[in-house]
C-alpha cells in the first residue's frame, strides 16, 4: 500500500537529477573543504580540543561534554571553543564527523554488498544495517548532535545519506518518485526512533534489522533474501 501511493500516476514529472549518478558532490570523502584551508597549528588545536572532547564522553558520557568543559580540559580559553565549532551541536557534529565519513568511504568505494560491485538492492539492504548499527554504537552522542528540527534535515552528512539512498532506488525502479521514498526509508534509521525501539521498547536489533530488510523489499517490491 505504501509503494502504491508513492508510485500513484497522479504525481507530478520528476525534475532531472543535476549531477551525475556516480559522482555526487555530497558524498565527497576527503578532508571537509574548512580543514584544508587550516594553518597547520590551527589544525592541531582543533585536534586538541576534539581529543578532550572524546575523553569527557569517554569520562561522563554525553552530558559532561559543554563549550566550558571542553576548554578547560583542553587548556585553552572558552572562546576558542566556541570560534572554531560555533556551538554545543557544532561541536559534537565534528565529533561524528570521523565516522561520518568513514561510513560514506565504504559505501561509495568499500567492497560489495555496502559498496559497488553488489545489485542496488543487496547494496540498500546493507547501508541501512551498517547505518543502523552505527547508530546504536553512538547512540547518545548522535542524538545530542542533532541539529535543530529546522535543519535536520538540510546538515550535510544527511543529505549524503539521501542523496546515496536516492541513487540506489533510481537505479531500482527510474519511474518511483525516489527522493520521497528515500526520505521514507532514512526515517525508519533515525536515531531517535532507534533509541525509542532499543532503550524504551527493549527491542533487540536483530528485530530492528530484519524490519529493515522487510521494508526494503516491500518498498523494492523484491523478495526478501533467505
Amino acid at each position: 500500500m505504501l509503494y502504491a501511493v508513492f508510485m500513484s500516476s497522479v504525481l507530478p514529472p520528476l525534475p532531472q537529477p543535476q549531477e551525475p549518478f556516480d559522482t555526487p558532490e555530497l558524498l565527497e570523502v576527503g578532508p571537509a573543504p574548512e580543514e584544508q584551508c587550516l594553518r597547520a597549528d590551527a589544525a592541531r588545536n582543533r585536534a586538541r580540543l576534539l581529543e578532550a572532547a572524546a575523553r569527557l564522553i569517554a569520562e561522563h558520557g554525553v552530558a559532561g561534554v559543554t563549550m566550558e568543559a571542553v576548554a578547560t580540559a583542553a587548556e585553552v580559553g572558552k572562546g576558542t571553543v566556541f570560534r572554531r565549532f560555533g556551538d554545543r551541536t557544532g561541536l559534537l557534529m565534528a565529533l561524528l564527523d570521523h565516522s561520518s565519513r568513514q561510513l560514506q568511504a565504504d559505501f561509495l568505494g568499500g567492497p560489495p554488498p555496502l559498496g559497488p560491485g553488489a545489485p542496488p538492492v543487496e547494496r540498500l539492504r546493507a547501508f541501512g544495517v551498517a547505518v543502523l548499527y552505527r547508530s546504536a554504537d553512538q547512540l547518545d552522542l548522535q542524538l545530542a548532535a542533532q541539529p535543530e528540527a529546522t535543519r535536520r534535515y538540510a546538515n550535510p552528512p544527511m543529505q549524503a545519506l539521501r542523496t546515496h539512498v536516492t541513487m540506489l532506488l533510481r537505479r531500482i525502479d527510474p519511474e518511483a518518485d525516489c527522493d520521497l521514498l528515500a526520505q521514507t526509508l532514512l526515517g525508519y534509521l533515525d536515531p531517535a526512533l532507534v533509541h525509542h525501539l532499543t532503550r524504551q521498547c527493549g527491542m533487540p536489533m536483530e528485530r530492528l534489522e530484519a524490519g529493515w530488510i522487510d521494508l526494503v523489499a516491500r518498498i523494492t517490491r523484491t523478495e526478501p533474501p533467505r
